[in-house]
């Protein structure tokens, strides 16, 4: 089939090289002429594992094509899927306006020679945008023109999207078109995964509600981990035995520094004023909101109460994305620790496999500050380690060369990472999240 994928982001470009990758003709449609050049070099914006590889085959093999006309997307594609941004709005709700401006672009490229088009969402949207971007359509395209409207949620993590979208776990294509329905089946044919019709105003509540309970399984083991650390207990154990529960399971149950990117804190504002909006107000997500909030500052309190004051300190900070196996730092709980610190007059000799480029465009940070792709270099007369990303280099760190090359050898595991009694045994004074310190 002929698709078009309106938007290059993260869901947008992925998804459209996937769809390549199974036998589908794609063309990738984006108004940032810079970043169809890149495209067109065969250079990716983002950093995703796989995907480079991917992009390139399938331009080379000609299923995967880039272009800034609209136009030209609607003309070729016989579904063509809006992938735009959906930010939030100072409120908490969804900014719609580039939703709203792809679907009128796309309403005046239609024709009635063009025959059927499918118009699909694949950003996260709230409920009822299918109507809405529906009645656009209808207003601004020509008489005669026809066209199904159809949600189809991405599920999508960074750092896995290539894996998730080519071995999703579930398909979710939400219309009130027989004939939409029809044609989005035989388009996931090549995915071998359970597919879920439904209607359209169900398929957009999914995603938000999903993000939405993952959200909350990580806030939930954020509390217990302080519980755990007021009474000596472990976080780990308890959440292996959580975990083990087949109601419950293991997926999301790991404590940290809480959850940060640029989906789960967005997704769960609009869910809230989703929620209100429709009068049905979702105050345990608040309180969600709440723990996340709270859980930097409780592990910026456990810094104070080893350093005393940050002024003048030096610090090492390890990590940098918002989670391992990417470049972004959007709504990083990494970076928000590392302005903290900055504020309070410490410096910081900062490290990440991945988002040192990004950091230093997008990141915001201002103060004492150096960038290092060397780990072991921003240990150097470090007053402390603080380990704020999940990255697997830092798991397997050695913890020896760690001890040797710090002044004073103190640890801060915001996310876990490293075995206590191997932390305790290489000469660190440990601090990880519920926990027990080790010293």
């Amino acid at each position: 089939m002929n698709i078009t994928m309106i938007g290059t982001g993260y869901v947008g470009l992925t998804s459209g090289t996937c769809f390549a990758e199974v036998g589908h003709h794609v063309t990738c449609v984006d108004i940032n002429p810079e970043k169809i050049d890149m495209l067109l070099k065969g250079e990716i914006p983002i950093y995703e594992p796989g995907l480079a590889d991917l992009v390139k085959s399938n331009v080379d093999a000609g299923r995967l094509k880039f272009t800034t006309s609209t136009e030209e997307g609607v003309k070729f594609g016989d579904v063509i899927f809006i992938a735009v941004p959906t930010p939030p709005q100072p409120d908490g709700s969804v900014d719609l306006s580039f939703i709203e401006r792809v679907a009128r672009e796309i309403a005046e490229c239609l024709t009635p020679e063009i025959g059927y088009r499918v118009i699909v969402d694949k950003s996260t949207v709230p409920v009822k945008t299918g109507e809405k971007v529906a009645q656009t359509v209808r207003r601004y395209a020509p008489d005669g023109v026809e066209f199904g409207v159809v949600s189809n949620p991405e599920f999508l993590r960074e750092g896995c999207a290539v894996d998730d979208l080519l071995h999703p776990d579930r398909i979710v294509i939400g219309s009130n078109d027989d004939k939409a329905l029809s044609l989005m089946q035989k388009l996931y044919e090549p995915f071998v995964a359970p597919v879920l019709v439904t209607d359209i105003n169900s398929a957009e509540l999914i995603k938000h509600a999903a993000n939405s309970f993952l959200a909350l399984k990580i806030s939930y083991i954020n509390a217990v981990a302080n519980v755990c650390e007021a009474s000596n207990a472990d976080v780990e154990k308890v959440a292996e035995g959580i975990g083990m529960d087949k109601r419950i399971g293991r997926a999301f149950l790991n404590a940290g520094l809480g959850y940060g990117g640029s989906c789960f804190p967005k997704d769960i504002k609009a869910f809230i004023a989703i929620s209100e909006a429709l009068g049905q107000p979702f105050g345990l997500l608040k309180e969600v909101e709440r723990i996340n909030a709270e859980q930097m500052d409780r592990f910026l309190n456990k810094i104070r109460e080893k350093l005393w004051v940050f002024r003048d300190k030096k610090i090492a900070l390890w990590g940098l994305a918002f989670k391992q196996n990417t470049d972004d730092v959007r709504e990083s709980v990494a970076i928000k620790l590392a302005k903290r610190m900055l504020e309070e007059g410490a410096s910081l000799a900062a490290t990440d496999p991945e988002a040192i480029g990004t950091a230093k465009r997008f990141g915001e940070l201002t103060g004492e500050i150096t960038f290092s792709e060397d780990m072991y270099g921003t240990l150097d007369g470090a007053d402390a380690l603080v380990i704020a990303t999940e990255w697997p280099q830092f798991a397997n760190a050695d913890l020896t060369e760690i001890a040797k090359r710090m002044r004073t050898p103190l640890v801060f595991d915001g996310r876990n990472l490293l075995d206590p009694e191997d932390a305790k045994s290489a000469g660190l004074e440990y601090e990880s999240i519920g926990r027990a310190a080790i010293v």
